[in-house]
Formats: structure tokens, C-alpha cells, sequence
């Protein structure tokens, strides 16, 4: 068992994951956490990675650190999706093993799920059929990442376990309109659309594909949770088990933010996978569910966005 003095090493602790697992943390009164900035230690480098953890020793270590952005980022930049991201979780994921690390949680994504998997996404559905093209390579990265942390498990007997989380939003979310995500895209431009006069609003696709969102606190909540208990298994998705259009989402938002404009729909710009819902009954199984509202969890995000707003993340490749 774990002590509030246990060693955790959180990797990607500045980002809106890890920053949110820190505070969960911190919340739970653990008190001997580690973080390491980008700048301090580059987890592409592995001989970087290595030397880190033969001078820390961490117990546990938490992978939030990765290369991440929506559907544009990922066209555009298929070769850092892919290659950084793999070099990232393998250097963590190996020096785990070599260093004896009793505990490592890696966190991916629902894209790495067949893009016509049947709904909800299961855990099993994992490597039955082809990926959504326009995240491939974040996903085959992710899947990699998954088959690592099972191998580990399976030869090893290590406690080596997978967090697949649904879409993820929050306070110090990346606003960048050209590498974000939905959520905190949208947001941006309602906002910004509304100081304008509420100008009018144009979206990508045709609004009628299917999400799930999940507040980071939630979670953040559910890394916590995992690293305290033995999970039976190696992959758990962490999600809402509720979703709604992007449309439908588009319309919260802009309820949220103020912005009576109108909303144009730009149906030549891709959709992405038509429907993406977790079927987290293997985390309520094990005892965990997720607290947060999608219009509460939009109305803190917000919030913070608005606080916020002068020095905005901003994440350029």
C-alpha cells in the first residue's frame, strides 16, 4: 500500500492533465510529489529519461505528458503526433521497469478505438478494425503505449495500468484555435465572437457527430483512484457514459458564454469519427464514476478561461 510520503513522479505536471492530477494529489495530502518541466527534462531524450530516474527513485509514476491537439493539428503534423509521443511514453514506460517503479499509470485516448467500432467503446474492441484517419498517428502512438504497459504486465507482473480517458476539457485547456480540441476551441470563438459585436460563429462539419467530455478534475479523480487500488485488468476507459452532438455542445457553449450571434456550419470541413462513447462500466465496476456536469464543467472552464484570458496556453509546433 501506498503512504501520503510515497514518491509519485508526474510526468507532464504543467500540462492540463497532470497539473489537475498534481492538484488531486495534493488534495488527498500526498507530499512527496515530483515534476519535472519540459526545460528541466526532456522525456524524448532517453538517456535524459534514464539518468532521471536513477538519482529519483519515484514509487509511482503517472504518464500526462504527451503531444497533443485536435483534428488540424493532427493532419498537419503526422510525424510528431506518431514519433514524439512514442518516444515520450517508451522512455518513461522502460525506465519504469529498469528502475522497479511499484506502480505506473498511462494515460491515452478513445481514438485509439476503430473508427466504426460499435457503441459504446469497449475495452476489447481495441486493434479490431481501422483507426480514424485524422488522428492515426496519435492513436497508433497510444495503442503502442497500451501493448507496452500489457507486455510488462503479462511478463513481468508488474502493476502496469492504461487509462483510455473520453475527450477531456478544463481549466488551463490549450485555447489555441489551430491546435485545440472542440471544446476549448469553440469556446475561444463564441467568446471572441461575442466581444465582436456576437458576429457570427462558423464551426467545422455538420454538427451531428456524437461526443463525450469529461472534466480534467474527474479525471484526475480516477488517476488518483487507480494508483490506489489493484485493477484486475491492464485497460480501463474513464469517461461520462453520456454523450450529445457537437452541435448540441455548440449550443451550450454558446448559451454559456453570452454570444447571440448566428452559428454557421461549414459542412465541406471534415467530421471526424461519427460517434465516440465510452462504455465505462469497467471503472464503475471497480468503483469509480465521474462527478461533474457537462454544463457545470463548461461553466468552471469558462470561468477560468475568462480569468485567464491575458496569458492563455497557447501550443505552436
Amino acid at each position: 500500500m501506498l503512504d501520503r510520503s510515497s514518491k509519485i513522479y508526474v510526468a507532464g505536471h504543467k500540462g492540463m492533465v497532470g497539473a489537475a492530477i498534481w492538484r488531486a494529489l495534493e488534495r488527498k495530502g500526498y507530499t512527496n510529489l515530483i515534476g519535472k518541466s519540459s526545460k528541466d527534462l526532456d522525456l524524448r531524450d532517453q538517456p535524459a529519461v534514464r539518468a532521471f530516474y536513477k538519482e529519483y527513485h519515484p514509487e509511482v509514476v503517472i504518464d500526462a505528458a504527451a503531444r497533443v491537439g485536435g483534428i488540424l493539428a493532427n493532419n498537419n503534423y503526422p510525424y510528431q503526433f506518431l514519433m514524439e509521443n512514442m518516444l515520450i511514453q517508451n522512455n518513461l514506460i522502460d525506465g519504469a521497469l529498469h528502475h522497479d517503479c511499484r506502480k505506473f499509470i498511462f494515460l491515452g485516448s478513445s481514438c485509439i478505438y476503430p473508427k466504426l467500432a460499435s457503441q459504446p467503446l469497449k475495452e476489447e474492441y481495441l486493434l479490431t478494425g481501422p483507426l480514424e484517419p485524422t488522428n492515426e498517428w496519435y492513436a497508433l502512438a497510444k495503442i503502442s503505449g497500451v501493448k507496452a504497459c500489457e507486455a510488462i504486465r503479462k511478463q513481468y507482473g508488474k502493476d502496469f495500468v492504461s487509462l483510455m480517458p473520453t475527450n477531456l476539457y478544463g481549466p488551463y485547456d490549450n485555447f489555441d484555435l489551430e491546435t485545440s480540441h472542440v471544446l476549448p476551441a469553440m469556446m475561444r470563438k463564441f467568446h471572441e465572437a461575442r466581444e465582436n459585436g456576437h458576429a457570427p460563429v462558423t464551426l467545422w462539419g455538420s454538427g451531428t457527430p456524437k461526443r463525450e467530455f469529461l472534466h480534467v478534475d474527474d479525471m484526475a479523480d480516477a488517476v488518483v483512484f487507480a494508483m490506489e487500488n489493484r485493477f484486475e485488468d491492464n485497460l480501463y476507459n474513464v469517461g461520462t457514459g453520456q454523450d450529445l452532438t457537437i452541435r448540441e455542445l455548440a449550443e451550450l457553449i454558446q448559451k454559456v458564454t453570452g454570444h447571440q450571434g448566428d452559428i454557421i456550419w461549414d459542412s465541406g470541413k471534415p467530421d471526424g469519427t461519427p460517434r465516440k462513447l465510452m462504455d465505462v462500466s469497467k471503472m464503475t465496476e471497480a468503483g469509480w464514476k465521474a462527478k461533474t456536469g457537462l454544463e457545470e464543467g463548461v461553466r468552471d472552464t469558462y470561468r477560468w478561461f475568462v480569468g485567464n484570458i491575458s496569458q492563455i496556453k497557447e501550443v505552436k509546433f
